[in-house]
């Protein structure tokens, strides 16, 4: 017998898949639905966990959820190019190399670098990608070759939130480091992109 979240979770589901609560519809909240369906408060937020991880309901914890439009799916063919859409929040500050950003700066661990998070926007405003980069200086400097890895990984629970999503989602993973004309690194980066609306083309 299916657990009294799961029971919401369904009836909820099926509002959405027949089409009652079109995408953007906003979804009542916790509160509201624990009222709504004489459930605990509890329940009514699992159920919205459970249909949030299934990508059938998007939006930012502690905002308004809403029911999710179809993802776009577009493919990355330049992880060099200038985000052509809309740029949300950009967070700037310092942090410490870990082991594994000290390998990809060559720099040794514990390092102070500066680091760089951008949100980037689809035309309607909805984050698409995701871009942290680290560098060992404030100031940019200019790079001649790069290399580029790609990997499928989940959302960590900053890159979740940042994204509109729910932390174990899968995404792709790109590490892009460019080098000056010596070969030595001047920047590393990770550029996040949710599995379900990227495909990579390299």
């Amino acid at each position: 017998m299916d657990a009294p979240y799961q029971r919401l979770a369904a009836a909820l589901r099926h509002r959405i898949v027949s089409g009652e609560w079109p995408p953007g519809t906003p979804i009542p909240s916790g509160r509201q639905l624990a009222e709504q369906h004489h459930v605990t408060r509890r329940i009514a937020e699992r159920a919205i966990a459970v249909l949030r991880t299934e990508h059938l309901i998007e939006g930012r914890r502690g905002a308004r959820l809403q029911v999710a439009y179809p993802p776009a799916v577009r493919t990355l063919v330049d992880p060099h190019a200038d985000w052509p859409h809309l740029i949300g929040d950009t967070e700037t500050g310092t942090c410490r190399a870990d082991p594994v950003l000290a390998q990809r700066l060559h720099v040794p661990p514990r390092c102070a670098l500066h680091r760089y998070r951008t949100e980037c926007l689809d035309p309607d405003g909805r984050p698409a990608m995701l871009l942290t980069t680290w560098r060992r200086g404030a100031t940019r400097r200019a790079w001649a070759h790069a290399v580029v890895e790609a990997m499928v990984d989940s959302l960590a629970a900053d890159e979740a939130h940042a994204l509109g999503l729910v932390a174990g989602v899968t995404a792709i993973r790109l590490h892009r480091t460019r080098y000056d004309e010596g070969g030595h690194p001047v920047e590393t980066a990770d550029l996040v992109l949710p599995a379900d609306r990227w495909r990579v083309r390299l």
